[in-house]
């Protein structure tokens, strides 16, 4: 990298790491050390599948925390780009800038009220169907949460390696038991005891365009749950708001990712689907389990088709009915919203 594209990725990661030192504690233990033993491979660049030294993750680890501690009640500071300084939260103006050197950069707001940024390579660029589209390859900057995918407005950030290195935990957490699930289909589908490399970037390349197909379903619900952030931010760290990520991205999946991957046939992608699917959405939905296991059974995919087909009116619904229980009881809302979606599950 360029001299100040370094400075700017030191900026970058300067405000991922007070991000991280105001929400590393939402996390359970175990999940936290997942996240930190890959956080630190991610930094010191280790390869997929290479062993790393537990003295060497333990130390890092304590220094990373003394930092965190050291700047948790820091702001978050502006990014001084060729010269002009930009709010680090209004990614548009700044990719305006960034675009022409080969740089994406994105920050927004995740679960638990959580900020994200990075910034990284960019590898593509196309406007789908009205929608700006940018797929990332190395990371410059991250934070310990990297989400694979994100959208504003109808701009979609896809980050390949946070995509690839998700892929790799996922497959990394089933070899512990490798039970025969939809992970293990998923994994049967790729030559992953043979070539471990080739088959992290045959299924990344793969669920990528499963994740676009995503971010595309989560746009267009919300051009149908006007005030649907607004009542998230009241939901926050309730169960409520776990139910309601959990309907919109059920909508999300019925209106898009869904029907293109069971028109197209996509096998893998709908078994990692369902290997990658939340508590939360299975317990409010467990006919699609249903469904897909009669689908691997039979190879008929007719009552799954027909169940995401029926789902999507569903969850329309009970979205709209959430909004309208919100609209009714404000900061209050939450208990009414659990019991909604309580009786309404499918």
């Amino acid at each position: 990298m360029k001299y100040e594209h370094q400075q700017l990725a030191r900026a970058v990661q300067h405000n991922c790491n007070i991000s991280d030192a105001r929400h590393a504690g939402n996390y359970t233990m175990c999940v936290y050390l997942l996240k930190m033993r890959e956080y630190f491979r991610w930094e010191m660049e280790q390869d997929f599948g290479s062993n790393l030294a537990r003295n060497d993750v333990g130390k890092w680890l304590i220094e990373r925390e003394q930092l965190w501690a050291d700047i948790e009640d820091q702001d978050y500071a502006h990014l001084d780009i060729e010269g002009e300084m930009h709010d680090p939260f209004h990614s548009g103006p700044i990719n305006g800038k960034l675009l022409e050197h080969g740089l994406v950069y994105s920050a927004g707001i995740g679960q638990k009220a959580k900020p994200h940024f990075f910034l990284a390579e960019l590898v593509r660029h196309e406007s789908v169907n009205g929608y700006d589209i940018f797929v990332s390859a190395r990371e410059y900057a991250r934070d310990l949460t990297s989400p694979p995918a994100m959208s504003q407005d109808r701009t979609i950030f896809i980050r390949r390696e946070s995509f690839k290195r998700m892929i790799w935990e996922k497959t990394e957490q089933w070899r512990w038991s490798k039970p025969r699930n939809a992970m293990a289909r998923t994994i049967a589908s790729y030559d992953f005891d043979g070539d471990l490399q080739a088959a992290l970037e045959q299924m990344t390349d793969r669920e990528l365009e499963s994740a676009i197909l995503h971010e595309i379903g989560e746009i267009r619900a919300g051009e149908v749950l006007p005030g649907w952030q607004d009542m998230m931010s009241q939901l926050m760290f309730t169960q409520a708001e776990i139910m309601a990520r959990a309907v919109r991205d059920h909508l999300a999946d019925a209106i898009s990712t869904l029907p293109a991957l069971l028109n197209s046939g996509q096998e893998a992608s709908i078994h990692f689907y369902m290997a990658n699917l939340t508590s939360m959405r299975k317990h409010i939905f467990p006919k699609l389990d249903d469904a897909y296991n009669d689908w691997v059974e039979n190879g008929d995919p007719t009552a799954l088709e027909s169940l995401v087909d029926k789902s999507r009116s569903h969850w329309q619904s009970v979205a709209t009915e959430m909004l309208a229980l919100y609209e009714q009881y404000g900061e209050n809302s939450h208990e009414p919203i659990e019991d909604l979606v309580n009786k309404n599950t499918l």
